[in-house]
């Protein structure tokens, strides 16, 4: 039998790239998406993974078009997959005031919202014949709660939430399991960005590893790193002019363009 097979969005850079890497390494097969093609083909290689274990598909994850038919190759070359991991994702400071930052909004939700749910959707139906397969969506822990300036990105990530539990609740007793994963603080290209304390932070192998753990077990939600899941529990608890107050002087999330 062949070995069993991840598709991986996001997966040039940061946690996708830190997943692909780690599954690779297991002997799975993965089918890795990104926009940037040469740079999922460059780690590749400097990792020297054999090319028969892997196909990368070039796609816009906001593009509906792309990505089914990114699925769809996906299915015709490797199979169904065993995993659907769908990673791909962006944070960009927003103005609510500012009318031009209303394009960064949808491009924010199109980008961790519905790009994910594209990304389950041709997976879905044949995972459901089958009876077996695991989504994977992941999430924040800033989905806990709206952060100042990170509007956009809060409200994607609290959406995700919410999405993945739908969908594992309608998929209950069909045999495919969905797990969201929410991150707390995670070394990557997205969090580089940032101008304000991260607590607990996690590099994106040391997420990797515990995700990993995760995605094979019957978890259905973890925050990793465990420190970070009693503040996204502590947070929805506090009274707002308590929150108000914590949040007042907290540096802003940096804006595109800055």
């Amino acid at each position: 039998m062949a070995p069993p097979l991840v598709f991986i969005t996001g997966a040039s850079s940061g946690i996708g790239q830190a997943l692909a890497r780690r599954y690779l390494r297991a002997g799975w097969r993965a089918a890795l998406l990104a926009r940037r093609v040469d740079m999922v083909k460059a780690w590749l290689d400097a990792d020297r993974i054999s090319a028969e274990s892997y196909e990368i598909y070039g796609a816009d994850i906001r593009d509906l078009a792309q990505i089914a038919a990114a699925a769809n190759a996906c299915l015709e070359r490797q199979g169904l997959p065993d995993v659907v991991l769908a990673n791909a994702g962006i944070s960009l400071g927003i103005a609510p005031g500012d009318a031009q930052d209303l394009a960064v909004l949808q491009r924010t939700l199109a980008t961790n919202v519905t790009g994910l749910a594209a990304t389950f959707q041709p997976f879905i139906g044949p995972m459901v014949a089958r009876g077996s397969g695991r989504l994977v969506g992941i999430a924040s822990v800033a989905g806990a709660r709206g952060l100042p300036g990170h509007g956009a990105y809060c409200a994607s990530k609290a959406a995700v939430i919410s999405y993945c539990e739908s969908v594992r609740s309608e998929l209950r007793g069909s045999g495919v399991s969905v797990l969201t994963l929410c991150p707390g603080f995670v070394a990557t290209p997205l969090t580089a960005r940032n101008r304000y304390p991260m607590p607990f932070m996690l590099s994106a192998e040391a997420f990797a590893e515990r995700a990993e753990r995760a995605i094979a077990g019957h978890a259905s939600y973890r925050v990793i790193p465990w420190q970070m899941a009693i503040v996204a529990r502590l947070l929805p608890l506090l009274p707002n002019a308590v929150f108000d107050r914590l949040m007042a002087g907290r540096p802003r999330k940096r804006r595109d363009g800055e």
